[in-house]
């Protein structure tokens, strides 16, 4: 046994959902320990690279405060640490990056940045202890309750034994939940089962899981030289034609995901089709004084490097790596094609000033820290969202089900991405929805709740609760029912169960910035 260490509440991933749990439980005064795999805390937004996804009413409504603080905070970060022009200044929803996916498309540092700030007062009282680097391993339990998780630090290889009274999931993968028994599902259910409209005819395909993508940053310098040597697979992903796809992925068309028609790419704005670099941009050069950016930087998170030839979940461990491997082959074969081979306005063939940026990423490699995961293990939960509860289409009075035990908003299209057996786009029309607090909450575990993208969802419903905003609501929420929980000495279901209660912890989320309804707004 390794060193020992105990908090009222154990946090296991520290994505986004992951931090916004462990600062909402340091908040309501409990002892925390966070654990993340990587080096930086924020998932989605910082270790994965992807700048936010978000609704469209994201500047008025539909967040918590809490998310608010951390959007306000990235454009404040740039105010202060950045020489912003004077224009640049003036913008009041400032998008740093100026990138067309989000109003606020940001360098992944800069993240990092704002999340140790706003941890920082808890780690410095002793309320919160962080520990990077490290990835779970083992946990002891007896029937429905959590008694300890390991971690296992991966710069020593010790193991930390951590004990606690509520443990919360917040890992990418859901990796928590086989450890302690929790009983879950993968891929996607059967039509038969859930009586989604969208959901696949005849037996489940616990299988059948959304790619999942290593992102990169790259910025450009037309006249320059930086090809990276050619990568060991190009040769496979430069002829690898999906059945689904116009012709080859590595392409300049692609698809429509609502309707499977094809759509022409181009790289740069001003050429004719929509422009992948101006896409997921996260630094704009003219932004700042003296031009202090060389170029513009963009991040890559393209259908180009979707991989989806096998799931890195529930499979041999060398199955996993293996994909892991193939997935950032494909990566860097998609930036090597774009380098050398893809076909310019000018008539002429490849980028070579297209160069990898490391740096943005914090790796030696140039991908990021760890892929893009759309879809992770789900909790069999107290309650499970299906497409019916939110699909326009399913819903004829315009608004999505009504949650009585709402924690928190959310809105999205279920988009779902090409799946690992096969399955083209998945792309539904949604209403903007409620999370529920049932959702959060397994079956049969006591004192474990879901932090992240693991929740009662569905292979479907799946595509609309994986964004930013909701990742973050979610672990929000888990951290405040765990510490609410605790104070009133009731088990986290307690809370639902009971009429009063739940209505107490919900006046206490409303009154912490945590909106619980939405104000008329149409479907996206």
């Amino acid at each position: 046994m390794g060193r020992e260490m105990k908090a009222d509440i154990v946090v296991i991933g520290g994505g986004t959902g992951g931090v916004a749990a462990a600062l909402a439980a340091a908040r309501a005064g409990r002892t925390v320990i966070l654990t993340e795999e990587t080096r930086w805390l924020g998932g989605q937004l910082t270790s994965q690279a992807v700048p936010p996804d978000e609704h469209p009413w994201i500047e008025s409504f539909g967040c918590t405060a809490s998310y608010r603080q951390f959007r306000d905070s990235v454009r404040q970060y740039y105010r202060e640490h950045y020489p912003l022009t004077s224009q640049a200044r003036t913008i009041r929803h400032l998008n740093p990056g100026g990138g067309t996916v989000s109003r606020l498309c940001h360098e992944p540092r800069v993240a990092v940045a704002v999340i140790d700030q706003m941890l920082a007062p808890y780690v410095a009282g002793g309320r919160l202890t962080v520990l990077l680097r490290h990835t779970p391993v083992r946990a002891e339990t007896d029937g429905d309750t959590v008694f300890a998780v390991d971690v296992r630090s991966e710069e020593t290889g010790d193991i930390v034994h951590l004990t606690g009274d509520r443990f919360l999931d917040a890992t990418e993968c859901g990796d928590l939940l086989p450890l302690a028994g929790v009983e879950y599902v993968t891929g996607a259910e059967s039509r038969d089962e859930t009586g989604e409209p969208h959901a696949v005819a005849g037996e489940a395909r616990p299988q059948d899981m959304q790619g999942f993508t290593y992102c990169f940053a790259m910025d450009y310098f037309e006249g320059e030289h930086h090809v990276i040597d050619r990568p060991a697979e190009y040769a496979f992903w430069r002829e690898y034609a999906p059945s689904f796809w116009p012709g080859k992925l590595l392409s300049l068309t692609g698809v429509r995901p609502a309707t499977m028609e094809p759509i022409d790419y181009a790289l740069f704005p001003g050429s004719e089709g929509f422009s992948l670099f101006a896409y997921r941009q996260i630094a704009k050069r003219s932004y700042h004084e003296n031009y202090i950016y060389p170029s513009d930087i963009t991040l890559v998170n393209w259908p180009q490097n979707d991989y989806w030839l096998g799931s890195i979940i529930d499979v041999p461990e060398a199955e996993r790596w293996q994909h892991l491997a193939r997935a950032k082959q494909l990566s860097l074969s998609l930036l090597y094609w774009l380098q050398t081979e893809a076909p310019r306005p000018d008539g002429g063939a490849g980028y070579p000033g297209l160069r990898l940026r490391p740096d943005v990423v914090g790796t030696e490699d140039g991908l990021a820290m760890y892929p893009y995961v759309r879809e992770s293990r789900r909790i069999r939960a107290a309650f499970t969202v299906l497409e019916q509860h939110v699909a326009a289409a399913s819903r004829p009075d315009g608004k999505a089900e009504a949650f009585a035990d709402s924690v928190g908003l959310g809105c999205y299209r279920m988009a779902l991405h090409p799946s690992t057996e096969g399955q083209p786009y998945i792309d539904i029309s949604s209403l903007p929805f409620q999370i529920p607090l049932g959702a959060l909450l397994p079956v049969r575990m006591d004192n474990l709740l879901a932090a992240a993208k693991n929740i009662g969802t569905t292979h479907i419903t799946k595509g609309s609760y994986r964004l930013h905003p909701v990742e973050r609501n979610i672990g929000e929420a888990a951290g405040a029912c765990a510490a609410y929980s605790l104070e009133r000495g009731l088990m986290p279901r307690g809370v639902r169960d009971d009429p009063q209660e739940l209505a107490a912890f919900q006046r206490r989320l409303a009154d912490q910035g945590v909106e619980l309804s939405w104000p008329s707004v149409h479907a996206v």
